[in-house]
This record gives C-alpha cells, structure tokens and sequence, in this order.
C-alpha cells in the first residue's frame, strides 16, 4: 500500500470511495487556500447521476494516490449540497507613484 498524500496533489478524475467502500464518484475539482494550506473540499460527480455534489474537507478520512476515502457511508452522499462555485478571487497590485514624486524622489537621492 502506497502512503497517503498531501490534498494539493488531489487530481480531477480521482475515486471518491465511502467509508462502506463503494465508489460514489470521481473528483471535478478541489477548493481549498493553496498559499495557506487550507483544504475546503471537493466537487464529486456522483456516479448515479449528473448532479456533482460538495464534499466537505472535514468528510475526507483519507488521500492515496488516485483516490480519497470519505467518513460517511455512500448513502449520505446523496444528501449532500450541490456543488457551487467559489467566487473568483481579486488580486490588488500596488501602483506607481506618480511620476512626478518619482523623479522628484530621485532628485533627492531618495531611490
């Protein structure tokens, strides 16, 4: 058996197994906080139907190589929210200074 691995390496088109093991579908996407490490969970693809579901992080017992095993029985997957996007995030980037208190900065030896 291979060692469990990191929620960042979770891959779309993984198995999602529960813990009765029976497949219940195959990962669509992974939402977490990759900078600060913070796994939010899983948009699953039931198998039985075209609905794709949201798992909750705190569902997942365990990530091997190819597939993660949930806490709950496969029956309670049907009892799941649908899955949503995540708003998209917003990257505020700092501006120039103007570039008049730039040159001026730089005539005063301020660089």
């Amino acid at each position: 058996m291979t060692d469990p691995v990191s929620w960042l390496q979770i891959e779309k088109g993984w198995n999602v197994v529960s813990a009765d093991v029976v497949l219940v579908g195959k990962v669509v996407a992974v939402t977490g906080d990759e900078h600060d490490d913070i796994f939010d969970g899983l948009a699953v693809k039931s198998k039985q139907s075209a609905h794709v579901r949201y798992e909750p992080g705190e569902q997942v017992a365990a990530i091997f190589p190819g597939e993660v095993t949930l806490k709950i029985a496969a029956a309670e997957t049907d009892t799941l929210e649908p899955f949503s996007e995540p708003a998209p995030q917003t990257k505020i980037l700092p501006q120039k200074a103007p570039l008049g208190n730039r040159i001026s900065s730089w005539l005063r030896g301020k660089r």
